[in-house]
Formats: C-alpha cells, structure tokens, sequence
C-alpha cells in the first residue's frame, strides 16, 4: 500500500510539472528598436548630435546625481546622457492592442 501511495505521489509530482512547462519568446531590444522607426542614437554620441539627428526631445529631464545623468524623452525612446555623452538609448515599450496618439503623455 505504502508503495502505491509514493507512486501516485510521484505520477502527480510528475503531471504538475509538465503542466508548468511554458514556452519564453525573447524579441532582442535592438529588434524592436529598428522595427519601431530606425536606430537609436549610439552610447558616445554627443547631445548636439542627437538633437541635430532626432530633433528636439519633447521633455529634458533635469541632470541628477555625480555623475550628472541627464535623460531626454522622444515620442518612441528615451536617451540617457552621462555630462554630454550618450550612455544608453530605450525604446519605450507600446502594447500592440492599445491605440497609440501623437499626444500621449510619457510616463515616469
């Protein structure tokens, strides 16, 4: 009897297992990037250049902490500059069964 009960206890341990098994689709970031509109500004580029090639950002966010880390926001992405060095560009993430207007507010 005893070796029933581990049987049934292991098959179920078994069953809730395979049951738990999902599928992961990773999409890398640069692929959504271009997908979005083309390519974000590259780390190392200087704040000048980025506003020459993707315009005026529609909020600057104030410089905080030492180093000064200063981010700027665009309808698609955001750019994160170290003094006046590009050091990381984001695209902001759009759920694909939302309806998405010009005049949408970032968020924080």
């Amino acid at each position: 009897m005893n070796a029933i009960v581990r049987t049934l206890v292991g098959v179920a341990f078994g069953l809730a297992a395979a049951a738990a098994v999902t599928d992961e689709l990773k999409i890398p970031v640069g692929s959504q990037a271009l997908a979005r509109g083309g390519p974000l500004p590259p780390h190392g580029m200087l704040m000048p250049r980025v506003r020459a090639g993707w315009g005026e950002p529609a909020l600057v966010h104030d410089a905080v902490g030492q180093p000064p880390i200063t981010r700027w926001d665009y309808a698609d992405f955001s750019v994160y500059f170290e003094h006046d060095h590009v050091v990381h560009a984001v695209a902001h993430h759009r759920r694909a069964d939302t309806p998405v207007s010009d005049d949408q507010p970032l968020d924080d």
